[in-house]
């Protein structure tokens, strides 16, 4: 499996350093909009009470961050990717809503966070743990840096079955990478993001890999007929 450090990380850092600049618009546009109800789900599960010291890994251009500190004053976030144009764009949206001084976005990767063990109340991922070498490594590190009793809550994409899901298929790997190319100018950063959720395990294997790093009440839903499902996890007490 790829490691921090190797070419292979290397190479997704480089593409999400490409496609940094439209990454929030295609976003918007190739899910309708429906990312950002997702965001909102993710952060509702996590049931925040301030003050709440929150960790925001893969946070990319901090959108799920944001959405975490504006529920009330007194949250503090970190967020941590390994694109450093993401979090410059990450780093502009937190000062345009004022978020920055309840805000500290660092470079670094999800399997050796730099950051110290049971320092956050809660943590989340969004669409960023199929792109972890070591998903399992990740979220051993996850659990080491909250405290005992606190939360994590993982959004990604899944694969809707019957109908749904060959609909879907056919959107992901045929649609969305030519308006993606089109838009960020970039086709194989677009052409990478069916191809990793297809590899990505399924929710129950994926609540599973939960489980062997450690966390305990491990649940999971799915959400709009199952292209994406959210994952919760506690760090026992």
């Amino acid at each position: 499996m790829p490691t921090p450090g190797s070419p292979e990380r290397a190479a997704v850092r480089s593409m999400f350093d490409r496609i940094a600049r439209r990454y929030d618009l295609l976003n918007r546009l190739l899910s309708a909009g429906t990312d950002v109800r997702w965001r909102r789900a993710c952060v509702d599960l996590l049931e925040l009470g301030p003050p709440a010291r929150v960790l925001d890994v893969a946070t990319g251009t901090a959108d799920l961050l944001v959405e975490a500190l504006r529920r009330d004053a007194n949250h503090r976030g970190v967020g941590v990717d390994l694109s450093e144009q993401m979090l410059r764009r990450g780093a502009a949206k937190l000062r345009r809503r004022r978020l920055d001084t309840r805000a500290r976005l660092a470079a670094g990767d999800a399997e050796a966070l730099p950051l110290p063990s049971a320092s956050f109340d809660v943590a989340t991922i969004g669409f960023g743990i199929r792109n972890v070498g070591n998903p399992l490594a990740a979220l051993a590190e996850i659990r080491r840096v909250l405290r005992p009793g606190g939360r994590l809550a993982v959004l990604e994409f899944s694969q809707p079955p019957g109908w749904r899901g060959a609909i879907y298929r056919r959107y992901f790997q045929d649609v969305l990478p030519r308006i993606g190319g089109l838009v960020s100018g970039d086709a194989g950063a677009y052409a990478y993001l069916p191809a990793s959720v297809a590899r990505f395990p399924a929710p129950e294997d994926f609540a599973s890999l939960m489980q062997r790093a450690g966390f305990t009440a491990v649940r999971w839903r799915l959400l709009t007929g199952g292209i994406a499902c959210l994952h919760h996890g506690e760090r026992p007490a």
